[in-house]
């Protein structure tokens, strides 16, 4: 018998942060299972996982044999959630950048407030970030911008990483279809729910920089995407989704 809801946390070193995060989601309100999705950890994540696990009945683990990318972490964790009948799916980071306690704002937004995919936002109410320098602020909120004008969505925080689906919107996404990794694939996974119609809620957070451990973020990252965006609206001028599970 599963929960409803699924937290996907992708890990590549986090062990300084694995604990506390499990254990601030598993005391929550409303329930979360929380899967991790490890990409062979050299720093032993998945080993205290692996401890946890006879604590926390809600936690599960998913190891990978290396690191092989954001996008395709999370989307090795839907397929996971979609051969079981969780009914909500989350992205959350695992450094507290993400504030466990707005899994439940996200949650109520597609719960009671009739979203489909509920993103928390950095930028939906001004800036809400905390000790990130200038530089990497004005080049996340440009990088929005620059998708909004490509693409023409109406999201602000469009490489959001902090989400919760409802599990048709994954269903009909196909996300093992989705081409760009890293912060492209946040913005194409936003894309094709817009295309295909679903209702888009941000919800306004405040993104805290992490305190422990190494952020895997880069400029180059940032540069993939925003070619990948170019090229995901151009395919998407001649091919447009269709929902099919309903």
């Amino acid at each position: 018998m599963y929960m409803a809801n699924l937290v996907l946390i992708p890990t590549y070193n986090e062990r300084e942060n694995i604990s506390g995060i499990v254990r601030a989601i598993s005391g929550l309100s409303v329930p979360f299972e929380i899967l991790i999705i490890d990409d062979n950890s050299p720093d032993g994540t998945a080993s205290i996982v692996k401890e946890m696990m006879t604590s926390f009945p809600n936690l599960h683990l998913l190891e990978r044999p290396g690191k092989m990318g954001l996008g395709r972490a999370y989307i090795a964790g839907f397929e996971w959630a979609l051969q079981r009948d969780y009914t909500y799916i989350f992205e959350m980071d695992a450094d507290f950048s993400h504030n466990p306690k707005d899994l439940v704002r996200l949650w109520d937004a597609c719960e009671n407030g009739g979203a489909d995919l509920a993103i928390g936002s950095r930028y939906i109410s001004g800036v809400n970030v905390v000790n990130w320098p200038l530089g990497r602020v004005l080049m996340s909120y440009i990088a929005s911008m620059y998708v909004r004008l490509v693409t023409g969505m109406k999201i602000m925080d469009t490489t959001a990483g902090f989400k919760c689906y409802r599990r048709e919107v994954l269903q009909n996404i196909k996300p093992e279809r989705i081409k760009l990794c890293g912060y492209g694939f946040q913005i194409e996974m936003k894309f094709i729910a817009w295309q295909l119609g679903y209702k888009i809620v941000e919800v306004p957070i405040i993104f805290t920089d992490r305190k422990a451990g190494t952020s895997k973020m880069s400029g180059s990252i940032f540069g993939e995407a925003m070619w990948g965006v170019l090229r995901m609206k151009l395919v998407s001028i001649f091919k447009k989704p269709t929902r099919t599970v309903v």
